[in-house]
């Protein structure tokens, strides 16, 4: 099942146990997928294990995890209709295709192809690749907001939008009233801030004040995800001050939850923290340029090696591109070289899919990234010069 791929939402559901759903409770199910770093915004496995995936991206486990929870929701409450046209129906709903970024996708008249059109696109906020890059591959913080409208959709379609867009205007309101009530704010912060604003699609000039916000979180998941995307915000080094302490304590009651429910969000978030702060990507303080080579270098490496046999298989017909390539290893290509090699490749990107990257606004830049990995895949008899690492 390769989410990057065409029908792999139809794949997915196949290897999907509806008996593994109907054994989990959904409080159950939402501590599964916070472990997974779903409501974190850094999906760092899949959701309970269900699928055994190669090596995905963090953007292909967002993917999954998001369609999972639709699934579970979806056999939760069992509607007659399918889920796919259910969930379409849905996005529909809550889009306002006067600016939706949607409104391009629903001329596709099949149902699986068209889902995948849109959950790529929900994903993909901003679909320029250098502002994604430069962000740090940064998924979306509130897809679980999506999750708890189709929960709503589905019970009552009534005015689902503005409950989607008054669910996501409350969490916006109480996150930054944690993170505006900090005396000194950390790197941490700041990155969060980006995160939760480039996130939210219905920007309103006025922020809802806090009470206005408390009256919108009543049902039981909707009180989990907001507290723990107020410690995910009080968060910086697993130090609460007192301030954050009185919000937590004053939030608390105005959601009418029990004390254990907080300090278990607390520990969840410090667990989490602790075993993936290398791969969380805000919690890096690196520079834009570092941040984008890095990331870009984790793309480029797993498209090559996902697709090395059919690359191999178009550069071994391409003998140009293929000699121009073992020739970048040794010395620096001419202006010519360069523009001959780029046409090349991006004709065989063309026929890949999976290389669409490339062929995007900006994907130019990623090239200099494919001709140093691609090298390492060719026999050796084409790389006189390199150097085994064991040697």
């Amino acid at each position: 099942m390769n989410p990057s791929a065409n029908g792999w939402i139809k794949k997915l559901l196949n290897e999907v146990s509806e008996t593994m759903y109907s054994q989990t409770e959904d409080e159950t199910y939402y501590r599964n997928l916070k472990r997974a770093g779903f409501i974190y915004g850094s999906n760092i496995r899949v959701v309970l294990d269900i699928v055994k995936p190669f090596d995905l991206t963090e953007e292909e486990r967002c993917k999954t995890n998001l369609l999972l929870t639709f699934y579970f929701i979806y056999n939760k409450e069992k509607p007659e209709e399918e889920f796919t046209e259910s969930l379409i129906r849905y996005y529909k709903t809550i889009s306002d295709q006067k600016r939706s970024f949607f409104e391009d996708l629903f001329s596709d008249k099949k149902a699986d192809s068209l889902l995948e059109k849109i959950i790529h696109k929900r994903i993909h906020i901003d679909d320029n690749i250098i502002s994604k890059s430069f962000n740090y591959f940064l998924i979306n913080a509130l897809l679980f907001v999506d999750v708890l409208g189709y929960h709503r959709f589905l019970k009552e379609e009534k005015d689902v939008k503005s409950y989607v867009t008054n669910i996501e205007s409350a969490l916006e309101t109480i996150v930054f009233s944690v993170i505006e009530n900090k005396s000194e704010k950390s790197e941490y912060d700041n990155n969060l801030i980006r995160l939760f604003e480039s996130s939210i699609r219905n920007k309103n000039e006025d922020l809802l004040t806090y009470r206005d916000a408390i009256s919108f979180i009543n049902q039981p998941l909707e009180k989990l995800y907001v507290i723990d995307l107020v410690c995910m915000a009080s968060w910086t080094d697993k130090v609460i001050d007192n301030e954050e302490q009185n919000f937590l304590n004053q939030l608390k009651i105005d959601l009418n939850v029990e004390n254990t429910v907080i300090v278990k969000s607390i520990n969840d978030i410090n667990l989490f923290y602790d075993e993936h702060k290398h791969d969380v990507a805000f919690l890096s303080s690196k520079n834009l340029a570092q941040s984008f080579y890095d990331n870009s270098t984790k793309v480029v490496f797993k498209l090559i090696k996902r697709n090395s046999k059919r690359l191999i298989k178009e550069l071994s017909e391409s003998k140009e591109a293929l000699y121009l390539l073992t020739q970048s290893t040794q010395r620096n290509l001419t202006d010519e070289e360069q523009k001959k090699i780029q046409t090349q490749l991006m004709d065989i990107f063309k026929s890949i899919p999976s290389l669409a990257i490339f062929m995007l606004p900006g994907g130019m830049l990623l090239l200099p990234l494919f001709i140093k990995f691609i090298p390492t895949l060719l026999p050796s008899a084409f790389d006189d010069n390199r150097i085994d690492d064991k040697q």
